[in-house]
């Protein structure tokens, strides 16, 4: 109890809301088009779901992640797993198209989805949020519960904007693909080939963006042209 009371619980309690906030912005853009084919009220619970249960798996995360960081190929593997997730998102596979069953499984992809990306994208994060925390396991926890309005909230309103501004979700999409190439670059295996080339990181993200739009807008055209032929 005593500890709830001091100043250095608290200070560390806005670090890691703090740091949530600041970067949780990609996650948000993540749920957002994940959610965004389904029903409105699939939507309020792909988003619920899919936030609570990526804090959840952070805080899970928290506790391995110094040590996943520095085996190699982790990072390759989740830049080449969130490059199929932004073709995917793009692409607009996990939309629902009927009712009932289909729409359930739409909402499920959709979860499964957040919470595979927000996987890959939280290996950095976590480990600033673990350092604010301190090793304090409470102070983790209720940190990041307190973060899971705050995705909500900017995961809802980014589906609104991606409703009225269709432009957006390719931006969006871009976003996760610019990521992608981030997180190849960082992995351990080509650290020392990325510090001999600074350029190396900032041309793998763009690669990475224009890849996922490039593809992703490829894969809607064709399905589009063999579903006007049938």
């Amino acid at each position: 109890m005593e500890a709830l009371l001091g100043a250095d619980f608290w200070i560390g309690l806005l670090k890691i809301v703090w740091i949530n906030i600041i970067l949780s912005g990609d996650n948000a853009v993540v749920i957002a088009l994940a959610a965004r084919g389904l029903p409105a009220g699939q939507q309020k619970k792909a988003v619920l779901f899919g936030s609570g249960a990526a804090v959840l798996l952070r805080i899970a995360l928290t506790l391995v992640a110094a040590k996943l960081m520095q085996l190699p190929f982790v990072e390759l593997v989740g830049g080449l797993l969130l490059l199929w997730i932004g073709v995917g998102l793009l692409k607009g596979e996990d939309e629902a198209e009927e009712a009932g069953n289909v729409v359930k499984q739409s909402m499920m992809a959709a979860v499964r989805t957040i919470l595979m990306a927000d996987l890959v994208m939280s290996l950095d994060n976590v480990i600033a949020v673990a350092a604010a925390a301190g090793g304090n396991m409470l102070l983790l926890i209720l940190g990041l519960a307190i973060s899971i309005p705050l995705v909500v909230f900017g995961s809802t309103l980014m589906i609104r904007l991606m409703e009225r501004f269709p432009v957006i979700v390719t931006l969006g999409a871009a976003l996760i693909g610019w990521v992608a190439g981030e997180t190849i670059t960082s992995d351990q295996l080509l650290q020392a080939w990325v510090q001999a080339n600074p350029w190396a990181q900032l041309a793998a993200a763009a690669a990475g963006a224009l890849l996922v739009v490039g593809l992703g807008r490829w894969m809607r055209l064709k399905a589009a042209g063999q579903g006007a032929a049938a």
